[in-house]
């Protein structure tokens, strides 16, 4: 038998609610996503002067980072370095861009942030930034 630990609605519209700030703060549009291990959907919120497209990218931004346990920009390096198409992970789900970023309690992926919208650096930045809120 083994503990595990499972990510909280709460914990999910923690991180939301941070990057929300960081976004207005900045006059900045973007769709924050936060997902559970298995890469399923807990929290999402698409902000004002969001781009359309990015709805569904952030989502499956933390899809990737969560089923990968691993930046979602590492899979997609990965998959091209290795000639491995990322069609192959049998799920359309699977992105290639960076923003989507583990969350790690006690050592272990709880979940994931995608966030996009933005530049991918900038995506990267505060995807991370929300997954660290999670100690």
């Amino acid at each position: 038998m083994h503990q595990t630990y499972t990510l909280s609605h709460t914990d999910a519209m923690k991180i939301v609610t941070a990057i929300q700030t960081q976004l207005e703060q900045n006059h900045k549009g973007a769709a924050i996503a936060v997902a559970d291990e298995h890469g399923e959907l807990i929290a999402f919120l698409r902000t004002d002067g969001c781009p359309l497209a990015s709805i569904y990218i952030a989502m499956n931004k933390a899809f990737t980072a969560s089923r990968e346990r691993k930046e979602s920009k590492a899979v997609g390096t990965a998959s091209k370095e290795e000639g491995f198409p990322m069609t192959n992970f049998g799920d359309l789900r699977y992105v290639s861009w960076g923003g989507g970023v583990p969350i790690v309690y006690q050592g272990k992926v709880v979940g994931a942030v995608g966030v996009s919208g933005l530049p991918e650096e900038e995506d990267i930045v505060l995807a991370r930034m929300g997954a660290g809120l999670i100690k």
